[in-house]
């Protein structure tokens, strides 16, 4: 393993990754990190990425599979799996094979909306579960965070119930677009843009059938909530998506509620392994509990190291 003796989380998922490459037959020397955030992703000699999941999310690993296979069928610029199943790891893990794309930078916007646009005119498949509770997500973040010391007590206690309050909130969203296959978390972040101007969806294991508005919101909050891509730009996303701006929407608060909550959890999450953003993560809370003033805030990026850029989530 080439990656740095400080890198804890990578260190951590180095045996996992050794187990999985084994049982599939593959040779992980020579391995190289890619992204150890929910998913751990690392390259593999031979052009192959493997993504190895959380605890609690082999379900999900293999319900992944299936929508990238489902995704080739009907032709969507999607990553493709280098093999067909996944193997089954322990704590409820799996490990995922993929084939490595060419190299490129993240999508841009109008990328987003595009394939967006596309996939939401699909039929929904057998496979994929109905979005029935997206803030679970951040509730399960903060039960096992509980205990870390990132954020007070009396921060943890508010998220829970701030948690709570936006699932049943969802319960009862106003009408908007009709249900349709999601990617769940489709932000330029999952979209890949190759140098001859291809753009590929990433990161399928959140794929769900639900309100389009739900993917939408990603970008939205991006105006919003952290203004991060000027008006104008929002505006190229609005047009390439078909003119369908989901701000407009009557749940669109509710919805950005719950994605600011997502990031927020992911920032206290990610504190336990990369400490340095555990200042980002409290800067967060202090937004949500309206102690930092009106949107939109300032939000610095994690996990990346300290100096380093990347996108905000």
């Amino acid at each position: 393993m080439t990656v740095s003796s400080s890198d804890v989380a990578a260190q951590a998922t180095w045996p996992l990754l050794v187990d999985a490459c084994r049982n599939a037959r593959l040779d992980p020397a020579g391995a190289e990190p890619v992204r150890i955030a929910d998913n751990a992703i690392w390259s593999i000699p031979g052009n192959l990425i493997v993504r190895i999941t959380r605890p609690g999310r082999r379900a999900a690993a293999h319900r992944e599979l299936l929508t990238a296979q489902w995704l080739a069928e009907h032709g969507i610029p999607a990553v493709r799996p280098a093999l067909p199943s996944a193997v089954d790891l322990p704590e409820d893990r799996a490990a995922t094979f993929w084939e490595q794309l060419p190299d490129h930078t993240v999508g841009r916007h109008e990328d987003v909306a595009r394939l967006l646009c596309l996939l939401h005119q699909l039929p929904a498949p057998e496979h994929l579960l109905a979005l029935t509770d997206p803030a679970a997500k951040a509730r399960i973040r903060l039960e096992a965070v509980h205990h870390a010391g990132v954020t007070s007590d009396d921060d943890m206690a508010w998220l829970v119930a701030y948690a709570d309050e936006l699932a049943a909130a969802w319960g009862s969203l106003p009408q908007g677009l009709a249900p349709a296959p999601l990617h769940g978390d489709a932000w330029a972040g999952n979209v890949a843009r190759t140098h001859d101007g291809h753009a590929y969806l990433l990161d399928l294991d959140s794929a769900a059938v639900g309100p389009p508005e739900w993917d939408l919101t990603s970008t939205a909050v991006k105006v919003t909530t952290t203004a991060t891509i000027p008006a104008s730009e929002y505006e190229r996303y609005v047009n390439a998506y078909g003119g369908y701006d989901v701000t407009m929407y009557e749940g669109f608060e509710v919805m950005r509620g719950i994605r600011e909550l997502r990031m927020t959890t992911y920032a206290i999450q990610t504190a336990i392994d990369h400490p340095h953003t555990a200042d980002e993560a409290r800067h967060r809370v202090a937004c949500l509990r309206g102690l930092k003033g009106p949107r939109p805030w300032i939000w610095t990026a994690v996990p990346h190291p300290p100096g380093s850029p990347g996108p905000i989530v």
